[in-house]
């Protein structure tokens, strides 16, 4: 039975005998049939509503362990008992007690699970937003055809106002497009061929066609509903020690509670049923359901709310290790720079050296093999035939072209190569320039140069200025040569450099920063991925490979360098609510205790059971009350104007 169904029974049960008890002192109203119509009531509400505790706490009592349901059992089970029992020799009896307990208690469980089911559908409701069919390109005639039938290679077209099937690129067409639901970015996007469009996002205005990259479970819609999943399902190392927590404070509860009932019946005086009263508050007062809901509700808020704004939180142990984070490390191509290169300088006879260049980077897919291949189509280049290749770790590559040996890399080449005096010079000014330079050679002998430049992101320097804001240090962290690096890094206001570093040493270079403090890395290449996965916290851009969007622990979903400060003000402020929640929800629980006690009975202040199940399940609802506040709560990014 669920939560819902079992709270509802327990409260239509309790309802009469709570009736009576308000209505029994003013009016002498009593229930049709007494004590034996509250037996009935409160059996009920012990076999169908409290039976779950039982089992729970009896389970945990048998692995030598306690919960928030040993408490809960205890103390529904104890005064149900004794009810029956002072029915047989006729003494007072609380029933409603046992009742009314199991009512506020489940109350609070109705509350959490609302709560979850809230966050949850926040999300699902982007899956239902999804294309219902495509109009697919089928034997030469566009058609309508479900969702479900759309494949990998299908060529798709959108007209305006319609929504994009699946996740793909544009091969024909242009238009803007409503990304605002996946990304959380409001302005409309413009796109034109070759580039990616997202599927569920909405078209404005053009028609395009675009060809199907991704469907299914494989498009990032898909695959951002169950990262959130994930997410809101795992735990915060903190969890842990709320969980040791409980595990020692049920056993001492249950201590006090005896020790509260020997205190009034043996040395006070009190009647068996009165010193079991408090002894019975005690228990249901200290039950710590609100320690319990404390971090999986912000949890829950959080990364639904990060998700929303285009930032993807996997999980509650990157959330807390982004509290503790000093030091922010960058790759640089396609994290702080553009990541599309072009050629602006080629030093040397041109067509001969971007013909070499170009025979030798034809295979390759590195960002400025690229813009090398670029240049030689716009310069219409006929691109020669190269074999025997053979790559040059950290280098660059050999290969033979018209008979001769050639090569094409960078500097660290110069140690098995001749270049002359003006050329070497050359290549150190156009360094300083922030150009990444490429040596091209014949026969051991460089006979060219090619200057290639990434410029910064726009927002780059923005960027880095929130995060040194925030006191942390940053590093820029790149296979690329020291001038170039530093050049990038001093545009962009980076504090340190890290350069020609070799793909497999950069995971070494993070833990060597590990040594002074906890270390976020953002990165989106293949070559990252190491990396991500060794830095405290991985951050991998949204535009990047599969691989490095699997190795980071947060996504960023619009690929803006800025969001690595939004992503660390939202996780900050979920971690502090988490810790607000654990502080109230302890507090209650260490002032509730005296009062349940009878300590304060000389002045009037005492909790019956039913009154401290009440309060235990508003201390439950504050601390649903104050995740769910997550949502307003205003995320301080310190992003500076640009």
């Amino acid at each position: 039975m669920s939560i819902n169904s079992r709270f509802w029974v327990s409260l239509v049960m309790s309802v009469p005998m709570v009736a009576e008890m308000v209505l029994h002192p003013l009016t002498g109203w009593m229930l049709p049939g007494g004590e034996w119509t509250m037996l009935g009531l409160t059996t009920i509400v012990m076999a169908v509503s409290a039976g779950p505790f039982m089992q729970s706490a009896w389970a945990s009592f048998q692995k030598h362990h306690s919960n928030m349901d040993t408490l809960v059992a205890i103390g529904t089970a104890t005064a149900y008992l004794y009810s029956i029992y002072a029915m047989i020799t006729h003494q007072a009896v609380f029933f409603e007690s046992a009742a009314v307990v199991t009512t506020f208690v489940l109350l609070g469980q109705v509350f959490e699970e609302r709560m979850r089911n809230n966050a949850s559908n926040a999300v699902e409701k982007l899956v239902d937003l999804q294309a219902k069919t495509a109009e697919v390109l089928r034997d030469g005639e566009f058609v309508k055809v479900p969702l479900a039938e759309v494949v990998v290679g299908d060529t798709i077209r959108v007209k305006p106002g319609e929504k994009v099937a699946v996740d793909g690129v544009i091969t024909q067409g242009t238009s803007t497009i409503d990304e605002s639901m996946v990304t959380g970015e409001s302005m409309p996007v413009e796109k034109g061929v070759g580039d990616h469009v997202i599927g569920s996002t909405i078209n404005s205005n053009g028609s395009f066609q675009f060809q199907a990259e991704k469907v299914g479970e494989d498009t990032m819609l898909a695959q951002i509903v169950e990262l959130v999943k994930k997410a809101q399902n795992s735990h915060a190392p903190i969890q842990k020690l709320t969980d040791k927590v409980s595990d020692i404070f049920v056993p001492i509860v249950l201590m006090l509670a005896i020790l509260t009932f020997l205190i009034w019946y043996v040395f006070i005086g009190a009647s068996v049923a009165n010193a079991l009263i408090f002894a019975v508050s005690v228990v249901v007062i200290a039950c710590p359901c609100a320690l319990g809901l404390a971090t999986p509700t912000a949890l829950m808020v959080g990364t639904g709310r990060s998700a929303k704004m285009g930032i993807l939180i996997k999980n509650g142990e990157v959330l807390e290790a982004v509290n503790d984070v000093t030091t922010v490390v960058f790759d640089k191509t396609g994290t702080i720079t553009v990541g599309q290169p072009a050629v602006t300088d080629i030093i040397g006879d041109a067509t001969q050296v971007l013909t070499v260049a170009a025979g030798l980077e034809e295979a390759s897919e590195h960002p400025l093999a690229t813009a090398i291949m670029t240049k030689a189509k716009t310069d219409e280049i006929t691109v020669p035939a190269a074999s025997d290749f053979k790559a040059i770790e950290g280098k660059g590559v050999e290969a033979s072209v018209d008979g001769q040996t050639a090569f094409v890399g960078n500097d660290k080449l110069l140690a098995d190569y001749q270049i002359s005096a003006d050329l070497k010079q050359r290549a150190q000014q156009l360094q300083d320039e922030a150009k990444t330079v490429v040596y091209v050679g014949l026969s051991a002998q460089v006979i060219g140069l090619i200057a290639i430049q990434d410029a910064p992101k726009p927002t780059s320097k923005e960027a880095i200025a929130a995060l040194k804001s925030r006191g942390l240090k940053t590093v820029m962290l790149t296979g690329d040569n020291q001038r170039v690096a530093r050049a990038i890094a001093d545009q962009v206001g980076i504090d340190d450099v890290i350069a020609d570093v070799l793909p497999g040493d950069k995971a070494d270079h993070i833990k060597t920063l590990q040594q002074d403090g906890k270390v976020a890395f953002v990165g989106d290449g293949i070559n990252d991925a190491p990396a991500l996965t060794t830095a405290d916290v991985g951050i991998a851009m949204g535009s990047g490979t599969d691989i490095a969007i699997e190795s980071g622990g947060i996504v960023l979903v619009k690929n803006d360098l800025r969001d690595v400060d939004r992503a660390l003000a939202l996780s900050k402020k979920t971690f502090n609510r988490i810790k607000l929640n654990l502080f109230w929800a302890f507090i209650y629980n260490v002032l509730g205790i005296p009062v349940a006690a009878g300590v304060f009975f000389a002045i009037g202040v005492t909790l019956s059971p039913e009154l401290a199940g009440l309060a235990m399940a508003f201390s439950s609802l504050s601390v649903v009350t104050s995740s769910v506040l997550l949502n307003k709560a205003k995320i301080s990014t310190r992003v500076q104007p640009a």
